[in-house]
């Protein structure tokens, strides 16, 4: 019975089931309403906002059963820069009327079952404006099912085919039909999505697990009537956000909110009629890209006449770029290179023809062009080089950039190609090296805007390569490696294979190079299919017949693929039994390295590693640095989405000292997505085979031996090969290899001469004439630092942009001029070393070097029509003018540079950084609006008016804070300069603890440099005088104070009365607390093992000097005695003469001071004396102030080879405080080592009170550096340092400071110390080399002035 009764329900609903599909009857003509909106900026009320409104009438007609039409009727564009959502919009009726004509052309489309097919509109119709159309279809755009209330599926819409899911529910008492449609816009299987310089970052997918960057999501709701065929779409709604924050989202994040309403108004019998134009097929439902990607969004031009544009900003650069930068100058720029997008080449061309022989406006050009980035410019580029307007350094230049900036699309890339292969290029092979390189480049961008690119872009590549095999040219197939690894495709990989050792038995014959340059070609392979590079890398690591360079770089490669825990523990297994200490050491330094590593998308990685150290031999980790070794530092800081790492990859060999290789890489991480900034790479491959057939190779002499036998062979470079590199070097920018060297035995033989020929006499003959002509040299050079755009659509069929903007420009002035007695001969060649020592030369130089940098993050509307964003500019500009007047007397030995007054600006330096709502259109350029985006007096949480809120809140208004200002200068005594900085801020914090809001608002400072109060200073001079001329130079007699005599203790008496008077007033509190942090560190240290304190007690033997009376004593014994022999020796010789000065003239003497207009002396000397039968040497600093006795003083002298003594003495006539240094080479117990004794009389108070604040921290950090803390009765005015080396290669370290001994035992050096037990060296450099050297060094001094 129960059967039967639910069979016949369910036929009752079958039989009453509705239609789902939209109704559209023929002859009819729908009426909706139809308003849309689209805001950016942050959804907390009482902020500034950006965006645009559309609102209009929509007719729609069915033309046949599947053909409609639809006509917009009074429509009316509206703009908003305001504060949200008191301020209202604001038509924008310039621009409606502008399009209006456009708007209201009716347009074609299929539509049939609820899903829009081929859209048809007249040409006239733009695409901006058909796009808008998009947007009104987008909303009929249903996938109703029949048989399913509830399903999910991908949906093609407007912004691409995205996850959609669908609720149906039916309102029986209203009669209603409600469809709930839901998209999330993040995992689409078919998004559409333009980036512009992106295309060597890496999707860090490890980094958006928890926390994105960017999420975006819109829901449509749908109310609908049932009607004879189908269903009436009553009214329907659409919300769309796209949130955006550099840091995690929870800490704030900017919006870009949509909002489309779309209203059934009535039925009309008038019919849409279609315009007399041919309506062509202009694409489906999804967005088209328009002229936005050629639109900067930071500032909107109406470009008339392009050519005319163009000339006018270069003339602007080029005028108010002269003597400094221009303000506005980088804004220019990218106006600049905006006009060369929009020119034709035949425009271009004409420009070019026209400045090309003006060298300023030529270097605008030529740095502008290559920012362009689109093919036009590269065909440009290309055709004036091979035409000879360019010159190869241009060219380089022009070329390099152009590459990495251009569109990767499949004409640029076969233009590329034949520019890579066409005969002039062939000629000169260091720019068929970059052509090369950047092919390899472009294939690498066009995949990845392509993921299915041909492997046919790469045949040339492939057959280059394996016509070079086939001959053994070596250049051949290093170029053609580096070009397939900057390419990075998986077609490489079995080309790049036969040239790997070990896989196939003809690369072995290859030299080691090659198999290395191999092995790195499959790295950008293994960012795209790690899986298959996995085997290949581990197969060279484990293969122990290789060279062990080759498996250390596979082991690079290997960990680049992010293995598993599986393969990783398999190679620590594999590693247990290695025999070469250099592929263990850096295996084990590098899995060791992975474990701490924090970032994201290395975290397996991390875990794997953790899992294989414990499988391998804790004994690699004390090998010393000679041996290769890996390591990997990073941060990263998930709150703010921000990293960066750091690699260093050293190789070297057993047989020599030098490193085989040594790589480093620099990665960045941001926003979700990770870059591998900067990698420079150096090996020494050629060197190393040249020394390895020398007898530094012998493995049976000891280290040293192999030094001196490599310095040798070092200095014997001729007899090294021709017909292989000596050394080799790479560098690699963001992943892509731009450029490499080979310095080969004819690259150094042909540089020499360049060097040491007449060239460089000729250069210096030239450069010496025109110093003393005078030089004018004006330069300026513009920088587009950055363009990072992503330009996604919205629902409106508007486009949405993110976008990072970085353009500097750098602009010096520079005159020099040289005044020579006597004058130059004719011919400098015959000047001799005597001549140039009578020479007196002055010189005369001022510069002022300005640069003035603007960033832009911009988030908002951009199209040539119209832009509504929330914009960040930052601004930074400085200004550091400079007078330098400059004289050498050689033959006086008097030498002077004097600083000159010179104009300064307003200010030196100004950074500001400020967050804007902007809006502007290009029919009313005029009326643009900018509004700061945190205004000063604000209310938040103002109620929400009803129509298309995004919030509301019951929450109190919240009054924003007033903002920070304030201004702080400083004066500089004697040279009466005063310097300020101005600082103001205000920022979103009252509104939320986060760093999103603490960033928005405006922040500034200003620094600023002007004169002070007082008498002017004419100039700064610092003057040294060597030799007997020393003293006459100095301007004020230096005299010491003879304790001895009355004078003397007068003085001292007096000063002992003010110290004592000092005293009594230092608050002696922070002592009974320090001694308690002792007493409380020596007790847990003393809950130490009792073999650790056995182990104290015997490290503490006599320290005993090099001397014929070595002693052993007891170690108080031994101190007191140690320290007494040196103080009274040094002492002694103090005494026979207290001022070297009285008896000895000064060895140099060193002025510096003011000069003022009063002719008051003001500023320091310095006089420097050396007594050579004690080996003193003592130094005198005091003002040459008048009444002004304060002094530094520096005394010194070598008892011994073993032994040096220092005491350093400053305040008034040197007396006020005093400090004594010792050090001294001996042995500790049996071993070799070293003491330094700090004493003091007496420190200045702030040197105590941090002293003491910091001893509290001492225990704590010694031992967690694993050091041994003792509680001793040592010197309160003395601090002991003593290091002993047990062994050449570890280190025992004892430290004694006031009221605590630390010790620690065995300390691994990561170097040999050649030094033997009894003090000597256990390397010597030989005779033979120094003589080569001096005799080098008089060839070169012959060569240059005979």
């Amino acid at each position: 019975m129960r059967a039967v009764v639910l069979a016949l329900t369910v036929a009752l609903v079958a039989s009453q089931q509705i239609n789902l599909v939209p109704e559209f009857a023929l002859d009819k003509t729908y009426v909706y309403k139809y308003e849309a909106l689209l805001l950016g900026g942050l959804p907390q009320e009482g902020l500034a906002r950006a965006g645009i409104k559309i609102s209009s009438k929509v007719h729609l007609t069915a033309v046949t059963e599947n053909t409609f039409l639809m006509k917009l009727m009074d429509p009316l564009l509206h703009e908003y820069a305001g504060i949200w959502p008191k301020d209202p919009f604001v038509p924008a009726t310039k621009l409606t009327s502008a399009l209006a004509a456009q708007l209201q052309i009716p347009i074609k489309f299929e539509y049939a079952n609820g899903v829009v097919g081929k859209v048809f509109a007249p040409a006239g119709v733009s695409t901006t404006v058909l796009n808008l159309h998009r947007g009104i279809l987008n909303i009929l755009q249903l996938n109703l099912k029949k048989t399913q209330n509830i399903y999910e599926l991908q949906e093609a819409g407007a912004q691409g085919v995205c996850r959609t899911h669908y609720v149906i529910s039916e309102d029986t008492k209203a009669n209603h039909i409600i469809v709930t449609k839901s998209k999330d816009l993040s995992h689409c299987q078919e998004r559409i999505m333009k980036d512009i310089g992106l295309a060597y970052t890496e999707k860090c997918a490890e980094c958006t697990e928890r926390v994105k960057s960017l999420i975006e999501t819109a829901s449509y709701n749908y109310i609908m009537k049932p009607a004879a065929a189908g269903v009436l779409i009553a009214e329907a709604t659409v919300e769309e956000v796209h949130q955006f924050s550099p840091f995690n989202e929870i800490h704030g994040a900017a919006q870009m909110e949509a909002k489309q309403t779309l209203a059934f108004v009535e039925i009309e019998k008038t019919s849409v009629v279609p315009i007399k134009a041919d309506y062509l097929a202009r694409g489906s439902l999804q967005y088209e890209f328009a002229t936005e990607l050629l639109q900067t969004p930071i500032q909107l031009t109406k470009i008339s006449d392009a050519p005319a544009q163009i000339i006018e900003v270069l003339q602007h650069l080029v005028a108010n770029n002269v003597a400094m930068v221009h303000d506005d100058a980088p804004l220019k720029f990218v106006q600049l290179i905006q006009l060369l997008r929009a020119a034709t080449l035949e425009n271009i061309e004409a420009i070019w023809a026209q400045f090309k022989d003006k060298p300023v406006y030529r270097r605008w050009l030529l740095d502008a062009l290559p920012a362009v980035g689109t093919p036009v410019i590269v065909k440009l580029i290309k055709e004036k080089f091979l035409a000879g307007e360019l010159t190869i350094p241009e060219f380089i230049q022009a070329l390099v950039i152009a590459l990495q900036m251009v569109t990767a699309d499949l004409d640029t890339i076969q233009l590329t190609a034949s520019l890579a292969l066409h005969e002039k290029i062939a000629t000169i092979p260091a720019l068929r090296e970059v052509v090369m390189l950047g092919y390899g480049s472009m294939i690498a961008k066009h995949c990845v805007e392509v993921p299915t690119c041909p492997a046919e872009l790469l045949r040339p590549i492939h057959e280059l390569a394996a016509e070079a095999i086939s001959k053994n040219d070596i250049p051949e197939i290093t170029l053609a490696l580096k070009v397939l690894g900057n390419a990075g495709h998986p077609a490489s990989l079995k080309p790049i294979m036969k040239l790997l050792p070990g896989l196939r038995t003809a690369a072995t014959s290859l030299p080691l190079r090659v198999q290395v340059d191999a092995i790195l070609a499959l790295r950008n392979i293994a960012k795209k299919e790690p899986k298959l590079v996995q085997p290949v890398a581990l197969q060279l690591v484990l293969d122990r017949a290789l060279h062990p360079e080759v498996r250390m770089v596979a082991g690079i490669v290997l960990f680049e693929t992010k293995p598993s825990v599986a393969l990783v523990s398999s190679l620590a297994g594999a590693l247990k039994t290695e025999t070469n200490l250099h592929v263990a050491s850096f295996a084990y330094s590098h899995i060791k390295s992975l474990t701490r590593i924090t970032a994201p998308d290395m975290a397996a990685v991390a875990g794997a590693a953790n899992v294989a150290i414990k499988l391998m031999s804790r004994k690699l980790d004390r090998l010393s640095f000679r041996f290769s070794r890996a390591l990997q530092l990073d941060f990263y800081h998930t709150p703010l989405m921000i990293g960066a790492a750091g690699s260093a990859y050293m190789i070297n060999d057993a047989a020599t000292i030098l490193p085989r290789a040594v790589v480093a890489k620099a990665r960045a991480y941001l926003a979700g997505a990770a870059a591998d900034v900067l990698e420079i790479g150096l090996r020494t491959e050629g060197i190393q085979e040249a020394l390895l057939q020398s007898p530094a190779a012998d493995e049976s002499v000891d280290r040293i031996t192999k030094v001196k036998r490599t310095l040798r062979a070092l200095a014997n470079w001729k007899a090294l090969p021709t017909n292989q590199p000596l050394a080799s070097a790479y560098i690699k920018l963001l992943g892509q290899e731009v450029a490499y060297l080979n310095i080969d035995k004819t690259i150094i033989e042909e540089a020499i001469p360049l060097a040491t020929g007449p060239k460089p006499r000729e250069l210096l003959k030239d450069a010496l004439k025109a110093l003393q002509e005078g030089i004018a040299f004006q330069y300026a050079r513009p920088l587009l630092a950055a363009e990072v755009r992503r330009i996604l659509p919205t629902a409106l069929g508007v486009p949405m942009e993110l976008s990072l903007y970085t353009a500097a420009v750098a602009a010096a002035s520079l005159n020099v001029k040289a005044t020579i007695t006597p004058p130059l001969p004719e011919h400098i060649e015959t000047m001799t070393l005597e001549q140039l020592k009578k020479t007196d030369v002055q010189l005369q130089a001022e510069a002022r070097p300005s640069v003035a940098l603007q960033t832009f993050a911009v988030m908002g509307v951009n199209t040539a029509l119209i832009q509504a964003a929330v914009m960040a500019r930052g601004k930074i500009r400085t200004i550091a003018p400079g007078k330098l007047s400059a004289r050498a007397d050689i033959l006086k030995g008097n030498y002077k540079v004097e600083a000159l007054p010179v104009e300064l600006p307003e200010h030196i330096a100004a950074v500001s950084f400020e967050t804007l709502a902007v809006v502007r259109n290009i029919e009313d350029p005029t009326a643009e609006r900018i509004v700061p985006l945190v205004p000063e007096l604000a209310v938040q949480n103002v109620k929400t008016p009803a129509d298309l809120s995004s919030e509301t809140s019951d929450e109190t208004p919240v009054r924003a804070t007033a903002p920070f200002h304030e201004t702080l200068c400083l004066a500089v005594p004697y040279i009466e300069i005063k310097g300020c900085i101005e600082v103001h801020s205000h920022n979103a914090a009252y509104i939320r603890n986060a760093p999103l809001f603490y960033i928005i608002g405006q922040h500034s400072a200003r620094a600023a440099v002007s004169r002070a109060e007082g008498p002017a200073v004419e100039r700064l001079e610092l003057e040294v005088q060597v030799g007997p001329r020393a003293a006459e130079r100095l301007l004020k007699q230096i005299n010491l104070i003879d304790e001895e005599t009355p004078e003397g203790k007068a003085f001292l008496l007096k000063l002992r009365e003010i110290l004592e008077t000092e005293d009594k007033n230092v608050p002696v509190s922070s002592e009974s607390s320090s001694s308690r942090i002792i007493s409380s560190s020596s007790s847990s240290s003393s809950s130490m093992s009792s073999s650790r304190v056995t182990e104290t007690a015997t490290i503490m033997e006599p320290f005993k000097k090099f001397h014929k009376d070595r002693y052993l004593a007891p170690h108080g014994a031994s101190k007191a005695k140690s320290s007494g022999s040196a103080a009274s020796s040094f002492e002694a010789i103090r005494k026979q003469a207290k001022f070297l000065g009285n008896a000895l003239p000064p060895v140099f003497a060193v002025i510096a001071r003011a000069v003022r207009v009063d002719h008051k002396l003001l500023g320091y000397q310095l006089a420097a004396y050396f007594d050579k039968p004690t080996a003193r040497v003592q130094l005198v600093i005091s003002s040459i102030a008048e009444n002004d006795n304060l002094k530094i003083c520096a005394d010194g002298a070598l008892l011994s080879k073993h032994k040096v003594t220092a005491k350093v003495a400053w305040g008034p006539e040197c007396q006020q405080y005093a400090v004594t240094a010792k050090a001294e080479a001996g042995v500790l117990g049996e071993f070799p080592a070293a003491r330094l004794e700090l004493e003091w009389e007496r420190l200045p108070l702030i040197v105590t009170t941090y002293a003491k604040k910091l001893s509290k921290h001492i225990p704590m950090a010694a031992l967690q550096a694993g050091f041994r803390l003792e509680r001793a009765t040592n010197s309160e005015k003395e601090i002991e340092l003593t290091a002993a080396l047990p062994t050449q290669r570890s280190l025992n370290v004892i430290a004694r400071i006031p009221e605590m001994t630390l010790s620690r035992m065995a300390i691994p050096l990561p170097v040999t110390v050649p030094i033997n037990p009894d003090g000597t060296l256990t390397i010597h450099i030989d005779e033979d080399i120094l003589s080569w050297i001096q005799k080098h060094i008089k060839e070169e001094l012959h060569i240059t002035f005979s």
